[in-house]
């Protein structure tokens, strides 16, 4: 039993933590990280068993929930063993993790069977020139490989994350949904967000959720909101009228969702971050190998979440941009 809850000081209460075990990625989109990167060495990656100490603790403080990220994390040698760890300590009711698909097709079984229940493949396009020319890789084939592959080991529902782009990806909104209602998948469109390698982004290049919802609407018929919405899950989910399945709308930008925020992140060098957006962090990893008591390790991850802002000010003229890049922050 949880023997404390984290709680900031606008009332949130936090159960959700999402982990980064790699900055390493095998693609590089142009919204998320530089074509040339320095990544971290290994030894400055928490290891498992640092990652799995960390959460237990944040398990007494009412952490119930995990997502694991990157980079991209399936880089990450052995990944299904961690899982497979995190998903028996006590208190830790759902693993998921998110991941660009490409390495998906020959893990997805066993990431199943380590314990994974939920899964997200980003997928920002169904033409495999713009894919390229996005992710600056090759490898479109391999990602719808990899989804299919997900479904068939039995994750249910497979989430495909879209990220949308005024101008580089508005014709994609409907094949995805396309592909999506065939192979009945959930389908989250996530609104650009100012953490791109080139610091290109501007909000003119946003493509809103209204947007997108309309586009969906009028091609495939109407979405209504769905009955059985979280209200502290990142997405606004609608569901098609006429049973083809369901779409979620991450309005990061248009819609900021940061008074119902449960999340709390830890960096793949061990930084504790309350937001995506932080200005600060704490040194869990220094905190850890220095000696640290499980007592301040839970100290630690109490006052970050304490100390956590209303909101990450997106829309605010004085906004910061924080200085890591989303591949070193983790999804």
């Amino acid at each position: 039993m949880a023997t404390d809850r984290l709680i900031d000081r606008f009332g949130r209460l936090h159960n959700n933590l999402r982990i980064s075990v790699t900055d390493r990625c095998n693609i590089r989109c142009t919204y998320c990280m530089p074509e040339q990167v320095q990544f971290l060495p290994r030894k400055e990656l928490l290891s498992f068993e640092e990652i799995e100490r960390f959460v237990r603790v944040a398990t007494t403080l009412g952490i119930t929930k995990l997502r694991l990220t990157g980079g991209e994390p399936l880089v990450r040698r052995d990944l299904p063993v961690l899982i497979e760890k995190l998903a028996q300590i006590p208190g830790i009711i759902d693993v998921g993790l998110t991941t660009n698909g490409i390495l998906l097709a020959p893990m997805a079984r066993t990431l199943f069977d380590a314990g994974l229940r939920r899964i997200n493949v980003s997928l920002d396009t169904m033409d495999p020139d713009r894919f390229e020319r996005l992710t600056r890789r090759p490898g479109f084939e391999k990602v719808i490989e990899g989804i299919l592959a997900a479904k068939e080991a039995g994750f249910d529902p497979v989430k495909v994350n879209a990220v949308a782009i005024k101008g580089e990806t508005d014709e994609d909104v409907v094949p995805l949904g396309r592909f999506a209602r065939e192979h009945r998948l959930e389908l989250r469109f996530i609104e650009y967000m100012p953490l791109d390698a080139g610091n290109a982004w501007e909000r003119d290049k946003v493509l809103f959720a209204s947007e997108i919802l309309e586009l969906l609407s009028n091609t495939f018929g109407p979405l209504t909101p769905a009955p059985d919405q979280d209200p502290r899950a990142p997405a606004v989910d609608y569901d098609y009228v006429d049973g083809g399945g369901r779409v979620g709308l991450i309005a990061s930008v248009s819609r900021p969702f940061c008074g119902s925020c449960n999340r709390v992140r830890i960096t793949a060098d061990g930084k504790l971050r309350n937001c995506l957006f932080a200005l600060d962090e704490t040194d869990i990893r220094a905190l850890i190998r220095g000696g640290a008591s499980d007592l301040d390790l839970a100290s630690a991850l109490r006052d970050s979440v304490a100390a956590k802002w209303e909101g990450h000010q997106i829309n605010a003229a004085n906004f910061i941009k924080p200085e890591r890049l989303m591949h070193s922050i983790g999804g």
